[in-house]
Parts: C-alpha cells; sequence; structure tokens
C-alpha cells in the first residue's frame, strides 16, 4: 500500500501533537501539584473535592467562633470564681459580725470591711473583655450594666439577651450571661427568707426558717407574722389574705405553717410583724442585701434598746440567708459556663479530628503522586522524541536515494 507524503506528513504531525499534549498536561499537574486541573478531568472527583473543601472552610469557622466563645467564657468563670470568693468571706464576716462580744467599733470595723468588698464586687459585676465589651451587659456590650446611683443604690442598666454563639454544625451556645441572673437573681430552689419589720418595738428575733413538708398546699406561698393579745396568727400575703395558723405565743417554741417551721424568741409587741417569704420575693439584689448589712452594722449596738438589738440581729441573720443564697446562684451560674467550655473542648476534638478526616480525603481526590507523575513525565518525553526522531528519519527517505 502506498502512503503519500502528505498522508504521512499529517499523521506523524498529530502523533507529534499528541504526545505533546499529553506532555504539557503532565507538565501542568506537577506545576499545579493536583491531579484535577478542570473539572472535565474527573467530574465526579472534582464534585466531591469542592463539597469536601466547602467542609473544611466552616470547620474553620466553627473553630474560630469556639475559640471566641471559649475565651469569653474563661473571662466570665474568672469573674464568677472572684466573685464567689468574696462571698465566700462576706459570708464569714457576717457570722463574726453576730458575735455578742464584739464593740461597736468592732462592727463599724467589720462594715469598711464588708463595703470594700461590695465595690470590688461591683467591679466584677462590671468585668469587660478588654476590648470594651461588658461580660454581663448582655445586649448592650458597649456600656457597663451596673450603675451606682445617687442614693447609693445599685441599678442595672443592661438587657437580659444572650449572645448565642454557632460552635457546630447544629450548635449554638451562649457565650456570655446577663449581670442580672447572676448578680440579681436566686435559684429556684433557693430557700425561705425570713425578715422582721423596720417598725417593730418588741425584741423577738428568729432562727433559719426550714422546710417540713414542701407538699403542704400552701407551700411556696408568703407569709405574715403578727402579734397580739399574746398570740400569733399566720397569714398568707394573697389578697385577700388566708389564716393557716393561730395559738398562744411562747418564747423559744417552733411554729410550724404552710410546710414550714421558724423558732421566734424574745417578747414581741402588739402589731409587731415577722415576714417569711419566698427567696424570689424577698429581694434578690445582692448589692442591696449587702447594703443593708452594712447599714445595720454601722448602727449603735452596745447602748441601744432590746428592740434596736433584736432588729440588728434579724437584719444580719436576714443578711446571711440572702447572700448565702447569692452565692449558690453564682456558683450554678459557674457550674453552667464551666459545662460549656466543657463541651467546647470535646467539640474542639471532635472538629479536629473531622478536619484531618477531610482534609485526608481531599488529598486521595486531588493530590498528585509526584514519583508516579515524574515517571510519567520521562515516559511521555521519551515518546515525543521518538515520534520526532522518526519523523526526522522518515522525512529523508526518497526514491531518489537509491538510483
Amino acid at each position: 500500500m502506498r502512503i503519500s507524503t502528505q498522508s504521512f506528513y499529517e499523521q506523524s504531525q498529530s502523533a507529534m501533537n499528541s504526545q505533546q499534549t499529553s506532555l504539557l498536561r503532565v507538565q501542568q499537574q506537577i506545576g499545579a501539584g493536583s491531579k484535577i486541573l478542570t473539572p472535565s478531568d474527573d467530574p465526579l472527583g472534582s464534585t466531591r473535592a469542592l463539597a469536601i473543601s466547602q467542609s473544611i472552610s466552616l470547620n474553620a469557622q466553627y473553630s474560630a467562633s469556639r475559640a471566641a466563645a471559649g475565651q469569653t467564657l474563661s473571662l466570665e468563670e474568672n469573674a464568677l470564681q472572684n466573685t464567689s470568693e468574696i462571698l465566700q468571706n462576706i459570708k464569714g464576716l457576717v457570722v463574726q459580725a453576730g458575735n455578742g462580744t464584739l464593740s461597736d467599733a468592732d462592727r463599724a470595723s467589720i462594715a469598711t470591711t464588708l463595703q470594700s468588698s461590695r465595690d470590688q464586687l461591683l467591679g466584677l459585676a462590671n468585668s469587660d473583655d478588654g476590648n470594651g465589651q461588658f461580660l454581663f451587659a448582655g445586649f448592650k456590650s458597649a456600656s457597663a450594666p451596673f450603675v451606682q446611683q445617687a442614693n447609693g443604690s445599685v441599678q442595672y442598666a443592661g438587657d437580659q439577651g444572650q449572645r448565642l454563639v454557632q460552635v457546630d454544625v447544629s450548635r449554638q451556645m451562649a457565650g456570655s450571661d446577663d449581670g442580672r441572673s447572676i448578680f440579681q437573681s436566686v435559684q429556684g430552689g433557693a430557700g425561705y427568707i425570713t425578715s422582721s419589720n423596720a417598725a417593730n418595738a418588741g425584741n423577738v428575733t428568729f432562727s433559719a426558717t426550714s422546710v417540713i413538708n414542701a407538699a403542704n398546699p400552701n407551700y411556696g406561698k408568703d407569709f405574715t407574722i403578727s402579734f397580739g393579745g399574746g398570740n400569733y396568727t399566720v397569714a398568707t400575703t394573697d389578697v385577700p389574705p388566708v389564716t393557716v395558723a393561730t395559738a398562744a405565743y411562747t418564747s423559744g417554741t417552733p411554729i410550724q405553717f404552710g410546710g414550714l417551721q421558724v423558732t421566734l424568741s424574745g417578747v414581741p409587741a402588739a402589731g409587731d410583724t415577722i415576714s417569711v417569704s419566698t427567696a424570689k420575693n424577698a429581694g434578690t439584689d445582692m448589692f442591696a442585701s449587702l447594703d443593708n448589712i452594712i447599714t445595720a452594722l454601722k448602727t449603735p449596738f452596745d447602748n441601744a434598746t432590746p428592740a434596736a438589738r433584736a432588729q440588728m440581729l434579724n437584719s444580719l441573720s436576714t443578711g446571711n440567708v440572702k447572700m448565702d443564697n447569692a452565692l449558690n446562684n453564682v456558683l450554678t451560674i459557674r457550674s453552667s459556663v464551666g459545662s460549656r467550655l466543657q463541651e467546647l473542648d470535646a467539640l474542639k476534638n471532635t472538629g479536629d479530628t473531622r478536619d484531618l478526616s477531610d482534609k485526608s480525603y481531599l488529598s486521595d481526590l486531588q493530590d498528585l503522586n509526584y514519583t508516579s507523575t515524574i515517571s510519567e513525565l520521562y515516559q511521555r518525553q521519551t515518546a515525543l522524541q521518538a515520534t520526532q526522531q522518526t519523523f526526522v528519519q522518515m522525512k529523508k527517505i526518497s526514491l531518489m536515494n537509491y538510483l
């Protein structure tokens, strides 16, 4: 069969072009470090690589969110730790202040120490993250959440919003807690608070109120104990009030009502009242509670009337229970913060494992095997050179060379 010169040139050119295209593609793969240069090289692999790349990007964003949430929660945990330590010291000082051997000067000294502790608590309540954002202000994080008023009271100026952070695919986490829930709240299980009316003329003092029957139908209500004619009467604060107990008053004898028990000592005056309220209705502001304790300790006691002495002792007793409730509330929230930090650690470990798995899979899909690709490069170069040399030799063939 005779092969025309034109056909020979066309076939040789086609062969060399094919070899050059293959060689160029291998060179591009080596330069890019990837075996997929265009989606048409591997449509299925390209689709999977795109999905895995998006997963890696999302995981990186979740990782950044976890780091930011962890930093904020760590700052909050540190503030709550300091707060709980201060509250524990306050409780110890309040118990010490109830010692009957102390003088007015001793109690005034304790009041000064408590005032310093109060200032520290206010500073912790206005903690920020170092970037001007206040930790306990809710959504109003640009301004201090607790503001001291002209009369000395502390007003909460923040809100109760929680900044949620997307820390994983299906997990949003509160990155902070609002100040009201920390410094002006109590837990639902907080005990009853007993307090005396500031206008009482008698010298009745009370012990801590204990629960003896939580199934009592009146349990959970607020009560008022009133005195008159040698008797006491216990009524709810409902409108109209409902009398739940009445009997002759005997100093030191426990009285029971609404599933509760309290022991009263001393001599009441007609018209005196004692309030027994749930913790949430008895005042939950730790700053106000501490102010009341400080005021009581600054009141002269040594030469005071029996009624004034009873009022001071009752104020310390009430304040001690309130500070105990405040401490329990802070510890509960601190436990919640610790749980969130622990969860962030677990999510970080899961995210790191997922990230490693995704990157390994992406590498399998698109990363180049340099050993086999370089070997292919040499093969393509050799094949191209052989094609070129064959073309040169065949081009020299002519009938004239044999005449």
